[in-house]
């Protein structure tokens, strides 16, 4: 297959899951079609794995290496706006987050690969489910995925529209946070909103709470760490004229290592339920883990930086980028399996800058080729190609 060829086989692909996007879990038509189009190249193909995860297999010569590559598959519960031929025809339903260019990317690389076989080895591409709700990676392991497909080393890839299009960027360590909820529920006593003195008020104690969180980062996380807590929605059962009984607080915190999640949640503990009981108030805390920290492999991410400059060159690669405060699902491979992360550009000069999770959202299609061109140097380079 041609450049030519290939290009428009990634756009037809990538037209074709935007079209037809599915939610955490879901994804039963978006999984049956990447299986049959894996299955048209020759690979051996397993489905349902995890629920709608499917893994293929591509093995070439005796050689015993085994790399994973990984795309994500879910789509997000939101309704496109953009005015597109491939727009999406699921109502309420749209790749906001770039997931059906991911999965074109690695299909891409499952076509160069296929057609190469410039590697002694095996290849397992692994489409993966709900990564929006971090359950997808923890379904397909429970499903034995490591066990029935082991692999050596695993690599994933996630666009950013923020970055230059093109670029490929990546760093040793931690590259993604975790992501923590927490849910804080205030029972004070409620009263007409004329006599405050006769009520606990939860809502001034809310804010009190508020405020002081914001001094955790502040003054108990170590300056050469890094840590967010934001609360993002609150709640009572007030009205107008009534202090309410009961307030109820939300929010997530983000963080690198097990140690600054630790802190936040014992900080976070003691100022509510110390805030709350020096008001009179009862005081209800939730903390739950929701997504691990991403944290590269320092071998693989040199194989990763190597693969990138081979493909768009030194100026166009970062080995050392800064850390991203969102949350990934991958995470949860790579505390099984060593391997790597990267991020890829999709910033075009001079125009608009659409975030991830906007209605307005599309892939850059331009970048579609670079990414299936990086996984595959990954694999030449991992699996001793030519």
């Amino acid at each position: 297959m041609n450049n030519f060829d290939l290009k428009q086989q990634l756009v037809e692909w990538r037209h074709h899951l935007h079209k037809y996007p599915e939610t955490a879990f879901e994804e039963v038509k978006t999984s049956a079609y990447i299986a049959q189009e894996l299955k048209n190249m020759g690979l051996d193909v397993h489905e349902n794995i995890g629920g709608t995860g499917v893994v293929a297999n591509l093995v070439v010569g005796d050689g015993k290496g085994v790399i994973g590559l990984r795309a994500d598959m879910d789509a997000l519960n939101l309704t496109e706006v953009k005015e597109l031929s491939y727009r999406s025809l699921h109502q309420g339903k749209m790749h906001a987050c770039g997931h059906d260019g991911h999965m074109t990317t690695l299909l891409g690389a499952a076509k160069l690969l296929s057609a190469t076989k410039n590697f002694n080895g095996t290849v397992r591409f692994i489409f993966q489910p709900a990564e929006e709700i971090g359950k997808g990676a923890i379904a397909m392991m429970e499903d034995q995925l490591f066990e029935r497909f082991p692999v050596d080393e695993i690599y994933g890839l996630h666009n950013m529209p923020g970055l230059p299009v093109g670029t490929i960027q990546t760093r040793p360590g931690p590259i993604m946070a975790s992501e923590d909820n927490f849910v804080i529920r205030i029972k004070g006593k409620g009263c007409h909103a004329s006599s405050p003195h006769m009520g606990i008020d939860p809502l001034v104690i809310a804010a009190e709470i508020i405020l002081a969180l914001q001094t955790i980062v502040a003054r108990n996380v170590n300056p050469n760490d890094t840590a967010v807590v934001s609360c993002t929605e609150i709640h009572t059962d007030g009205i107008r004229n009534a202090i309410p009984s009961n307030v109820e607080i939300k929010g997530d915190t983000r963080s690198f290592t097990p140690e600054v999640q630790k802190l936040l949640e014992e900080r976070m503990r003691s100022i509510c339920e110390g805030i709350c009981a020096m008001h009179g108030a009862e005081c209800e805390f939730e903390y739950t883990h929701e997504f691990s920290p991403t944290i590269n492999e320092a071998s693989c991410t040199e194989a990763a930086i190597e693969a990138a400059k081979n493909i768009v060159g030194n100026d166009k690669t970062n080995g050392n980028c800064e850390p991203f405060m969102a949350s990934e699902d991958f995470a949860k491979f790579l505390e099984k399996v060593p391997g790597c992360f990267v991020f890829l550009g999709g910033k075009v000069e001079n125009e608009e800058i659409i975030p991830l999770h906007n209605a307005l959202y599309d892939y850059n299609d331009s970048i579609l080729e670079t990414g299936a061109e990086f996984f595959a140097e990954v694999v030449k380079l991992r699996l001793g190609g030519n």
